[in-house]
């Protein structure tokens, strides 16, 4: 949803906000966010979706793979490309509301996955689906910059997920180190477990501080490109870490279903994937340092949050 909404709260004009975001913060409503396809993951430039123009209508054709709530949601934000022969591929894609029960929408669930089992994952496949162009957010070829300000705030919330699991890991883990025992004592005293452990707790406070300090930028109204990247790449690399360790510490009972630790690693190999790769987000902090510069901002960020409005509202 966050993908989604708050995409809509930047960049949505306010009949856009009071058609679509409003549902969806009542909880009337459900969205999903579609850039993924077969043949385009991390090479977003790759995407082959078209949405073509005809008056007053764009005529939507091509497949998003890997969606969340594919099946679930009444409406997606959909990337496709509006301009063929733009210069560079990015220009070319622009961003749209779709209602997902028109003509021509299809979807399905994907069944198999390794972890994330508890959520819904899927494909949606467009066939000349005609929607209004008042359906579309922003300008023609603002829809990468609009993708990329979605991943934002969508990897804030992959870190900050990531870094509960590596807690949730850590817990596990003191619970049965301070149960089991072997050679006589609890193998909490020894240093080998014990180092694992330590390691944990170190994961833990690094990526509280990533995620906390982009979540506070995201308060301010400041754009955190790069330190929401380097807290998803950091939280998630360390989530499958601390899962891995805590397996170990688990020994034989840790490769069953008995106990929670199983399913953490499988969840975290997710998360090292989605919302862009750990090898996307070190090209990205590469960059940042090699490259980018700061002045050239997007085109509007989220207003700062106050928190005394907010206590008043409530």
């Amino acid at each position: 949803m966050g993908l989604n909404s708050l995409a809509l709260l930047q960049w949505g004009s306010e009949e856009q906000k009071e058609r679509f975001l409003v549902p969806q913060a009542r909880g009337e409503k459900i969205a999903c966010f579609g850039l993924t396809e077969p043949g385009a993951g991390s090479d977003v430039a790759a995407m082959v979706s078209t949405a073509k123009r005809d008056g007053d209508i764009y005529i939507i054709n091509g497949e998003k793979m890997w969606i969340s709530l594919a099946t679930k949601a009444d409406h997606g934000l959909i990337v496709a490309r509006t301009d063929p022969d733009a210069a560079d591929p990015h220009d070319g894609l622009s961003a749209f509301m779709v209602e997902l029960n028109r003509d021509g929408v299809t979807s399905g669930d994907i069944h198999g996955k390794l972890g994330v089992r508890a959520g819904s994952t899927g494909w949606i496949a467009f066939q000349d689906v005609e929607i209004p162009a008042e359906n579309r957010i922003g300008e023609e070829g603002e829809g990468f910059k609009i993708a990329m300000s979605s991943l934002d705030n969508g990897r804030y919330t992959v870190a900050a997920g990531a870094t509960g699991l590596i807690r949730a890991s850590l817990e596990a883990s003191i619970k049965y180190a301070q149960e089991r025992k072997a050679f006589r004592r609890e193998i909490g005293k020894f240093q080998l477990v014990q180092q694992k452990i330590a390691h944990m707790i170190q994961s833990y406070e690094a990526a509280k501080l990533l995620y906390l300090r982009a979540g506070w930028m995201k308060n301010q109204g400041i754009r955190n490109t790069r330190e929401s990247s380097l807290a998803k790449w950091f939280a998630t690399d360390a989530s499958f870490e601390a899962a891995s360790e805590a397996i170990q510490i688990h020994g034989a009972y840790g490769y069953s279903d008995e106990y929670d630790v199983e399913r953490f690693l499988r969840n975290a190999k997710g998360a090292i994937i989605y919302e862009g790769t750990s090898e996307i987000h070190q090209l990205i902090q590469a960059g940042y340092a090699l490259e980018y510069r700061d002045d050239v901002p997007l085109r509007c960020e989220l207003p700062a949050f106050d928190v005394e409005i907010w206590q008043k509202e409530q």
